[in-house]
């Protein structure tokens, strides 16, 4: 380094300056930083035209989007190597994340509320406690399915009333049953309505039971409820009496339908098979499409004539072709059978005919007399009024009067009479004439489903009995 001191000193005056300043640039260029030539290197021209320090406007396809600043206490969590979202996608993630977006049905109901129908309250008590106006009620009520049933509400019922974003009335829905709810809708002052059903799914159901005490509780022990109590007394009713056959042992099995929707449970239907065994006889019942029953082998369950025309408590008198007169104390015939039940209880016709006698007199007091065909022919007796006149046709079943203690009695009863022929029989044991068996054209059909129902039902008695 002092070597070259002493030379720089030995240099003309001129040169020693020359050789300082180019020293000072030399040291100047080393000096300046080079992000400016590196940035040169790496950038490509977009367009040779283009000018240095000139504005130009880039189409948005072509920028490049600037990152959001952070709020203060929000990380950076963005994935490196995230796939870019197609135009589409972008356009559906922003909307997701968008308030202003939400779908058209959940800005129409922004206010949805349950109101529950208390005692003592009308459709406009609801509603003013819902916040709506008497208009809101006016308007509703004159639609025909709401003044149907929204003018029928019951306490512990429930109304849903959904309103706007402006506290305007859109919606009200209100549950009829457990299938059916109305839901009426209200759109720029217009209003429309209907009744929304749900599907409903028939499932089959098995039960069966021992009588103990009797039938009745028998019967609800199994599970039935007092409809199928008396549809399956009315089946098997012309084969069996009721109130005076059955015996502790005797049993029945059934087969019957389940209504559901959406999983909910919501009654029993029909009987479809059955199965009753009385003091050891066997009797079968089978539900055709045509809402009749069979036997398991056709014969139609439906007799010409109903075994008793009344349901009653017991029998008082029996008949007795030589029985003592209660009254008179002679013996003389008792040529039917005396049912005693309360007063008023309906008398049922015990087959179809035309009434023959409809009258009153001292000793029979109010009575009809019904003439089925040539053969047969029945008589009821002191009937407290009479809903039939002399001439009229009747129906098995229909109710021609009512249980009394008109004329010579001791006390309420119906004296029911059966003749064939011009002879009294004794309604409670003589063989009644059968109903038209199924069509030969079923016949097949009928088979077909009856083995079936019948084959489930001895299946299920034997998994039955097995656990027990």
């Amino acid at each position: 380094m002092g070597k070259v001191i002493t030379l720089f000193k030995l240099l003309p005056k001129k040169h020693q300056i020359l050789l300082s300043i180019l020293s000072v640039i030399t040291m100047i260029t080393m000096l300046l930083p080079s992000e400016e030539a590196q940035a040169s290197r790496q950038t490509t021209s977009i367009d040779d035209q283009a000018q240095i320090n000139t504005r130009y406007d880039v189409p948005l396809a072509f920028r490049s989007p600037e990152r959001p600043e952070l709020l203060e206490g929000q990380t950076d969590n963005a994935p490196t190597n995230a796939t870019p979202l197609s135009s589409t996608d972008a356009l559906a993630a922003g909307d997701a994340n968008n308030p202003a977006t939400e779908s058209l049905e959940s800005a129409h109901h922004r206010d949805v509320e349950h109101f529950n129908v208390k005692n003592g309250d009308t459709l406009a008590a609801v509603f003013d406690r819902a916040g709506l106006t008497s208009k809101d009620v006016y308007e509703i009520t004159q639609l025909p399915l709401a003044k149907q049933n929204l003018l029928k509400i019951m306490p512990g019922e429930e109304i849903v009333i959904s309103k706007d974003i402006n506290g305007d009335l859109t919606e009200v829905r209100y549950r009829v049953n457990a299938i059916s709810t109305l839901i009426i809708t209200k759109n720029q002052n217009q209003y429309q309505e209907k009744i929304s059903e749900k599907d409903v799914e028939i499932r089959s159901h098995f039960t069966s039971a021992k009588i103990k005490s009797n039938f009745w509780n028998a019967a609800v022990d199994a599970g039935m409820n007092a409809n199928q109590i008396m549809q399956l007394s009315t089946v098997f009713g012309w084969d069996i009496d009721f109130a005076l056959d059955l015996r502790e042992g005797d049993s029945f099995a059934i087969i019957y339908e389940q209504e559901y929707a959406d999983g909910e449970f919501l009654r029993n239907g029909n009987i479809l098979a059955a199965e009753f065994v009385n003091q050891d006889e066997r009797y079968t019942a089978i539900r055709y499409t045509d809402g009749n029953y069979y036997s398991e082998n056709g014969t139609s369950m439906r007799k010409a004539f109903l075994r008793s025309p009344v349901d009653f408590k017991y029998v008082s008198s029996n008949f007795n072709p030589r029985r003592l007169h209660p009254v008179t104390g002679q013996v003389k015939a008792h040529r039917g059978v005396d049912y005693v039940a309360a007063i008023g209880t309906p008398i049922k016709a015990a087959g179809s005919g035309r009434v023959i006698e409809a009258g009153y007199n001292q000793f029979n007091g109010n009575y009809v007399f019904i003439k089925h065909n040539d053969t047969y022919t029945t008589k009821y007796l002191h009937l407290t009024k009479r809903n039939v006149s002399k001439g009229a046709s009747v129906k098995q079943g229909q109710i021609i009067g009512t249980l009394g203690k008109t004329g010579r009695v001791t006390g309420a009863h119906l004296h029911y009479e059966f003749i064939v022929n011009g002879v009294h029989r004794n309604p409670r044991t003589i063989t009644l004439p059968k109903a038209e068996s199924i069509a030969r054209k079923e016949k097949n059909q009928f088979d077909t489903l009856s083995q079936q129902l019948m084959t489930t039902l001895s299946q299920n008695k034997q998994t039955q009995l097995a656990m027990q």
